[in-house]
């Protein structure tokens, strides 16, 4: 945990007093939803959509996509009524992907440009996106020693190391000054990193659960109303996932149950549309 605490920007959050704090209402996410993207170990896609309250799943195939056990890494998949895109680790290579039927023959396509090289290190990547055309993007790439990279260009990259005893994280807010992701480490706890978009200002992190967390492979976020997010947790040991409703700066976090269904496919990232507004969880 010392490796977090040297990320923060002001340590002494970490090492806080846990306070208890009235459960979320349920009703709150009741409406919400979201949707997985897997990549199965044959290369297939497949979207499930989850619904809160209590939570159901329903699983539709997509189409075959890559060489079997390739695909590593995914960023979060948008659609825009056209093609669907994503960045995407193949073997060891970052891939800009976007995949679809051709408007003229209806024959399906798969379109990969590569970025380069020397990913098979990378647990994580995500790009987050402010407004509707983005008015700011920014990229995030966790690499197995704990380096936390982000990239506003390809030639603009800072790293923050430190975070080492991360085991998965999920991108729950994107704001025109900063981005927010939720971590769970493997000792269980359960922390929010806030990196804001001056490249000037480090990371903060905060401490938001002490234990319990350390079971889980893949956190996926989803906005749920004006600030809060709805969560799927997923341990890929059982297949099992849990769905949570996260208050605003994960103050608040509440089981809404087990989701239908097995969710043990090496790639599973977030599907939304290209026109959803942005995560506003913190």
């Amino acid at each position: 945990m010392k490796s977090l605490r040297r990320a923060s920007s002001v340590a002494a959050l970490l090492v806080g007093a846990f306070v208890t704090v009235p459960p979320a209402p349920a009703a709150a996410a009741a409406d919400c939803s979201m949707t997985l993207q897997s990549v199965t170990s044959g290369g297939d896609a497949t979207q499930t959509t989850i619904t809160a309250g209590p939570p159901t799943a329903k699983t539709v195939a997509d189409r075959h996509l890559f060489s079997p056990g390739s695909a590593k890494v995914a960023a979060t998949w948008r659609w825009d009524a056209g093609p669907t895109d994503s960045w995407v680790v193949l073997g060891s290579a970052l891939y800009s992907a976007s995949y679809g039927d051709d408007e003229m023959t209806g024959e399906p396509y798969l379109f990969l440009n590569r970025v380069g090289g020397g990913w098979d290190r990378f647990t994580m990547f995500e790009q987050a996106a402010y407004g509707s055309p983005a008015t700011r993007i920014a990229r995030y790439g966790l690499r197995d020693d704990g380096v936390l990279f982000r990239w506003t260009s390809w030639k603009n990259v800072r790293q923050y190391p430190g975070f080492a005893a991360v085991k998965t994280m999920t991108l729950i807010s994107e704001t025109p000054t900063y981005d927010t992701f939720l971590a769970n480490t493997r000792g269980g706890a359960l922390y929010t990193i806030h990196i804001p978009a001056d490249t000037r200002l480090q990371p903060t992190v905060k401490q938001v659960r002490r234990t319990t967390w350390q079971t889980f492979e893949t956190l996926v976020a989803e906005r749920c109303g004006a600030q809060s997010t709805l969560l799927t947790a997923i341990d890929k040991d059982t297949g099992a996932a849990y769905l949570y409703a996260v208050g605003h700066g994960a103050t608040v976090i509440q089981g809404l149950g087990k989701v239908p269904g097995t969710y043990k496919d090496p790639v599973i990232s977030r599907w939304v549309r290209d026109n959803a507004p942005a995560r506003n969880g913190e």
